[in-house]
This record gives C-alpha cells, structure tokens and sequence, in this order.
C-alpha cells in the first residue's frame, strides 16, 4: 500500500487555467446578459468601435482620409432566416480574427486604448472585456464573419457554430469592414421581425456615436415591385434612407448652443410626453468626475405619479438601464432624464454597476445641481418659483426626507402656501412666516389640510390676524415633523388641534355638567372629553378639537398601511359658553328640545371636518328642518 506523501516531499508546479470552448459556451449563451435583446446592442456597439478605432487612426495620420460616410447598418432577411450587422471600420486582418475572435475574453478595443493611451484614444469606444461579440450565440445557432482589414491585406471569412468549431479561410468583401452575419435559431424567429428589431435599436442605440441605418431584404422586394413615384418633371422620386439615430445628443453639447426649443423637443422624443417639462438642468462635469445629462422636472397629474420618473443611464451613448439607483440618488427617480457616464465601472454584461467611490461620488454631485438649480430659481425668479411650486413641493419634500444634504441646501427654498386672500403673497417661506408671526403666534406654524372642509376653523383664525398655511399632501405630515426637528422650539399644528388657547378670551369659563352629558348622549360617546371655553367669535357653539399628536400618527398609518385599521385620535368638544346657543341650552339642559339642539350642534362641529357619514347627514338635516319649523 502507497504512503501519501508528507507536505516537504510534493513538488511545486505552476499552470495556468484552461476553459474547454463546450464548457463556456452555454453560460455566455444563458448567463452573461440579462435580456437576449441586448446581443444587438453589443453588435452594434462593436461595429461603432471598428468605426471609432480608424476615425482614431485617420486622426493621428496613421490611416487614409476616408471616402465613404462611416456608417453602420442593420439588415434583417427574415426568408434567409439571418440578421447582419456591417461597418466599414477599421475591419480586421486574418491574423486578428485568430487574435480577438477565436479567443475569448480577450479585448481588441482595450488593447487599442492601451496601445493609444497618449493618444486618448479611449475616447467614444464601447467595448473593454470582448465578450460582447459571443452574445450573437443566445439567438443564432451559427455566426459568419466577412472583415477586410484598412490595411488592404486580404479579405477573411470566419465561422463558427454554437459547439464552438469554428473555420477560418479566405473571404470577399469589396471595401474594408465587417459583416457580422448571425443564422438566427428557430426558437428565436421574433429576432427577424423588423419592428421588433427596430424597437431593440431604438431602446440601446438611438445616440450612438456612428450613423446607423436599418434595412429589411424582404421590404425592399416588394418596393421594387411596386410601381415607382414620379416627381414633377418625370424623374423618379426615391426616398433617402435616413440613420434611426442621432450622433449628436443634446446632452453632448454645451449649454450655451441649446435652445429651449431644443430642450423641450428632446424630451418630447425621449419620454413620449407631449407636455412640456417644468425645467430642467444640463449636467456636464469633465474634472474630476466626467459625465454629461440632462434632468428634467416633468409636470405631474398628481404627488403618486411622481414616483414613476425614468432616468436613463448611458456609457458613451450607448444605452444601459433605467434608473440605476447607485448613480441616480432614489428621491430623484421621480425626474426623467438623460445620463451618459462614460467612466462608469460596470459590470462585464453592461447592464449593472460595480459600486465605488467614483459612483457615489457621481450621486453626490448630481443631488448638489438639483438643489443649486431650485436655490437658483428662487433667489433670481421668485415668481416663476411660486408658480411652479405645486408641482414641485411634492418631489422636494420626499427629497429632504430621503436626503439630509439636500434638504440643508434647499431648505431655504421651502415654501409655504397660505390661505392669503386675492392680491396678497400666498408662498412664504418658513423664516418668512415666523417674522410675521412674532406677535400672534410666536414659533407655532397653523396649517390645514383641507381649507374647504375646515373653513369656519380658516375664518375664526384669520379674524385674529393669524394667517394659516395649506398642507393637502399626505406626505406633508412628515415633512413638517423634518422641519420641526431641524428647528428648536417650532411646532406645526392644525387648526383644529389648538382652538383652545389660539381663538379663547381672557377668563375661565364655568362648566355645566348637566349640558356635558346632554353632549356625551348625543354623540354616543359616554367618554366624550367636553372643555368650557369661550371663544372670541360668539357665533360658533362648539368646535372639534383633534389632538395634533394622534392625528399625525393616524395620518402616518393610512399612509404606510393603506385600507389597514386606523388608530383611535384624541379628540375633545370645546363648548363656546360665550355662544346664546351654549347660554339657552345652559339654562334648559332637560326635554325633547334641549336634546334636539345638542344633537344640532354637536352635528355642525363634526360638519366642519366633514365627519358625517350619509345616515348621520340625512338625521341633520330633518333635525333642521324640525327646528326651522319651531322658530
């Protein structure tokens, strides 16, 4: 029997690590892209590369001026059964097909940067792992390859099954270039429908750098065969084809050579919306973070749309995903816009991001234009600030909830809307606000959420000299608790959770136990809380007075628990003992008709905050009519 071997007998070897073709070739088929779409993409940023890579040569004299336009095409020939993508790059000779293509994961555009790194000669190329080439195979069974080099050395044919054999010989091609020629599967036939291709070219490559055009074999046939359009003088009228894409982006120029015009048309195209955005900002950043965008504030029906933004992240015009957290802070997903990061570490598949340093850097810098843009507007435009606020005041809430930085930047921006009358300032801000407040309600914000539900509470503050402040969104509830805690002392109260010490006159008010129960019978509540006051307006029996504690706390659980069951709110009827009714039902707290004027009033305090429910309204209303007829 064989001994093992003790640790100082073994020798030391040194290998490398092989990969078996058969092997790799079913995970780049299943595994390497999220979505079997994103093989065009990959083509296509290839042959924009090829492009790039001799726009590159040309420019530093080491190739021939081209004659030719550079362009990419995209030909679907659904009876043939292939897709065929063609440039007239740069192309490749037979020794770098052996090279780039016959070897897998071995980068021709990375070694092109590093061998023209001085050069920057990284500039507008796509590709760095040269796995994107391989992604033809998650839809064809067979992919050929028809290049000539810009060197003239001969033309070369190249191809290759989904085993991984391949054969590589002489080839035709009459200029320089590559056609890449994929024999697309029959599981995958929707990869021949030529809208479906066009969708696919207009999600990844409606901004790449090369002018792309689509052609479709089966199309052009029966185009020859129609009868052709004569134009005026007897010529025949052909149409020109036009590229699906524009090489020049709007977010790829200087600010300064956009019109506004421009901006909004932009939008119009990318977002299919025909409003017109709010604003925008146009991010361009070249030291020491380097990216270029545009951000735009649409206009929303109301505060939940704003949930369903679309940011769209580029790498060198080419597109990646939508709304990619790790870059675009989550509050801003509520915008829409355009990002093209062209130093972004992503992923081999392009489609996600290796998080670091440099993306977050990125997060932090974009947060910081949003917030200057909104300080911006409203220190040089308070105007057109205010009248865009509505549609603002939702995203910059949620913001500052999200976002500490930036609520520190904007907070100064914050408006408040008031119930000021026709022709007086209906934004304050919060600073503004307190200045005026000095002497009626020192540090205390009143506020309502419904100034037409809670009107009489409006008009009795108002006739103090107490202005009130108009929060209707739900999210407003937290907002204000942000506020409350960035500022000592401050406090947010609705109007009808402070009556007591806000409208009260000097003095004590004697309680009547008699009418208290009188009270509690009534509303079916016998813990119903009754406080004596007496008001300064004479004309209001009694008011509902909702502790601002459990409201807020209620208003919080139907937010984050919609339809769930609500928590019971803190509530007290303040009786007015300066109101003749409260004096006449005082004086007679016993029979039918005290009992019918208690049910009146306590009826027309929860009338103020709508509170009656349809069988409760109709008993009002015959107990109205009921006492109309006795007067």
């Amino acid at each position: 029997m064989e001994q093992e071997k003790k640790p100082e007998e073994m020798n030391t070897e040194r290998g490398g690590i092989s990969v078996e073709i058969e092997h790799i070739f079913p995970i780049i088929k299943k595994w390497l892209y999220s979505e079997k779409e994103i093989f065009l993409r990959e083509l296509v940023s290839n042959a924009c590369d090829a492009v790039t890579k001799l726009k590159r040569l040309i420019s530093l004299g080491q190739a021939n001026e081209s004659e030719e336009p550079f362009r990419v095409t995209v030909r679907v020939d659904a009876p043939a059964g292939t897709l065929t993508v063609s440039d007239n790059g740069i192309g490749m000779t037979e020794e770098e097909v052996r090279r780039y293509i016959c070897q897998i994961a071995l980068s021709g555009a990375l070694e092109f940067v590093q061998k023209y790194e001085g050069d920057a000669a990284n500039d507008g190329i796509i590709g760095h792992f040269g796995l994107g080439f391989y992604s033809a195979f998650m839809v064809a069974d067979r992919v050929e390859i028809v290049t000539r080099s810009y060197t003239d050395a001969p033309a070369v044919h190249w191809s290759c099954d989904e085993s991984g054999s391949y054969e590589i010989g002489a080839g035709e091609r009459a200029g320089r270039g590559t056609d890449v020629i994929l024999h697309i599967t029959d599981e995958e036939k929707e990869f021949l429908g030529a809208a479906r291709l066009r969708e696919i070219l207009e999600k990844y490559c409606a901004f790449m750098p090369v002018e792309i055009y689509f052609e479709d074999a089966e199309e052009e046939a029966k185009t020859k065969e129609a009868p052709a359009e004569e134009a005026e003088g007897g010529d025949t009228k052909t149409a020109e084809p036009a590229p699906i894409n524009d090489t020049h982006p709007l977010w790829q120029k200087a600010p300064s050579e956009c019109t506004e015009q421009e901006y909004k048309d932009f939008y119009h195209k990318v977002f299919h919306d025909y409003r017109d955005p709010l604003f925008y900002i146009h991010l361009s950043a070249d030291y020491p973070l380097n990216f270029k965008g545009i951000l735009y504030f649409p206009k929303l029906n109301h505060e939940y749309e704003s949930l369903e933004g679309q940011v769209k992240l580029y790498y060198n015009q080419v597109f990646v995903a939508d709304n990619i957290k790790e870059v675009i802070p989550e509050f801003l997903l509520m915008l829409r816009g355009v990002l093209d990061c062209p130093e972004l570490p992503l992923n081999v598949s392009r489609s996600y991001l290796q998080s670091n340093g440099y993306v977050a850097k990125i997060s932090a810098h974009i947060v910081k234009k949003v917030a200057d843009k909104l300080c911006g507007m409203f220190a040089n435009d308070r105007a057109g600030y205010e009248a865009l606020w509505q549609d603002l005041s939702a995203f910059v809430e949620y913001g500052s909830l999200r976002e500490k930085k930036f609520f520190d930047r904007v907070k100064g921006a914050v408006l408040l809307r008031t119930t000021a009358s026709e022709g007086e300032r209906r934004y304050v801000t919060l600073d503004e606000y307190l200045e005026a407040a000095k002497k009626t309600n020192e540090n205390t914000v009143y506020y309502t959420t419904d100034p037409t539900a809670q009107a009489q509470y409006v008009d009795m503050f108002r006739a103090q000299g107490i202005e009130i402040v108009v929060l209707p969104q739900i999210i407003d509830t937290q907002f204000i608790t942000l506020l409350e805690q960035d500022r000592s002392g401050l406090k947010f109260v609705r109007i009808d959770a402070d009556v007591a010490s806000a409208l009260c006159q000097d003095g004590d008010a004697a309680e009547n136990e008699a009418v208290t129960e009188l009270f509690r019978k009534v509303s079916g509540n016998e813990k119903l809380k009754v406080e004596y006051r007496r008001l300064k307006d004479e004309s209001v029996p009694a008011l509902l007075n909702v502790a601002e504690e459990s409201r807020r706390l209620a208003d919080m659980m139907r937010m984050y628990q919609p339809g769930g069951a609500s928590l019971p709110q803190e509530e007290s009827l303040v009786v007015n003992a300066a109101s003749p009714l409260i004096e006449k039902l005082s004086a007679e707290p016993q029979g039918e008709k005290a009992e019918q004027l208690a049910r009146q009033i306590y009826a027309l305090a929860q009338l103020s905050q709508r509170r009656l429910s349809a069988e409760e309204l109709a008993a009002f209303l015959k107990n109205s009519y009921a006492l109309l007829l006795e007067m």
